[in-house]
């Protein structure tokens, strides 16, 4: 029986978490290792300066407490697999909300799936994507990301997983309904536009602090191959390669000849 490790940045009772569960028990043994609280946007970060936690929720399910979900992918190898019986793959998500672009680089979903690959195991991080922060994920669903990581997963299954070594998928799903998908675009990470909002106050004793907002998601017109976002904007669901090698290649011979 293959077996596949879950966990997300959402938190343990995620309903993203519980719809990828669902989706993947039919093709093999699940063992969850899920963050206690939500831990989105914090990167590829391992807690180093406290003692973390497994907590038992459910038969192969466990909250790590106050862990992030690189710590949930390295601590799960460490205790609930043997040396040399590691999981087939490593799913994170189903992540509410995007993670396109440069977005990858703040992810905690995307971020678990580098730390997989980091120790030899193919990954995917999936997210479903909201046409903005107010959108009713409850009214949307995850149908369609459910369709979508099962046919991916039992293709790998029956086949081999597509990429080299140090390699992971990162798919979105589009806000849309399954009858209305119009199927898989295989894209490149488009270039997201930042802006900086954050929101200052006061607390009753007259503190100042701040809290950072949540971008709109605005992008920037690019060209060469389909974007993430482009094929979201269309209807379908995008699946980027990702590697983990930011050497920028093309920038060699240049920077050399600039010394």
């Amino acid at each position: 029986m293959k077996k596949i490790l879950i966990t997300n940045d959402d938190g343990y009772d995620s309903k993203g978490l519980h719809a990828l569960i669902e989706a993947l028990q039919p093709l093999g043994q699940v063992i969850v290792v899920a963050p206690s609280m939500e831990k989105s946007a914090c990167g590829h970060s391992l807690t180093l300066t406290r003692p973390l936690r497994f907590v038992g929720v459910n038969d192969d399910f466990y909250r790590l407490d106050d862990g992030t979900p690189t710590d949930c992918v390295f601590l799960a190898l460490h205790k609930l697999y043997d040396e040399n019986e590691k999981p087939d793959i490593v799913i994170s998500g189903i992540n509410k909300g995007a993670n396109m672009g440069e977005d990858i680089t703040y992810s905690g979903t995307a971020s678990a799936a580098m730390e997989a690959v980091l120790q030899g195991i193919p990954a995917i991080a999936i997210s479903q994507v909201c046409i903005d922060k107010c959108q009713n994920i409850d009214q949307l669903g995850y149908e369609l990301a459910k369709e979508t990581i099962a046919d991916i997963v039992k293709r790998i299954f029956d086949d081999r997983f597509p990429l080299p070594e140090r390699k992971f998928l990162n798919i979105n799903i589009p806000p849309i309904q399954s009858d209305a998908c119009k199927g898989y675009k295989i894209t490149r990470a488009g270039n997201r536009y930042y802006g900086n909002d954050a929101q200052v106050h006061r607390n009753p004793r007259g503190l100042e602090y701040f809290w950072i907002g949540l971008p709109h998601l605005d992008w920037l017109n690019t060209e060469g191959h389909i974007t993430d976002f482009e094929a979201i904007n269309q209807g379908f669901a995008s699946i980027t390669p990702v590697h983990l090698d930011m050497t920028s290649h093309d920038d060699i011979k240049t920077l050399e000849a600039w010394l």
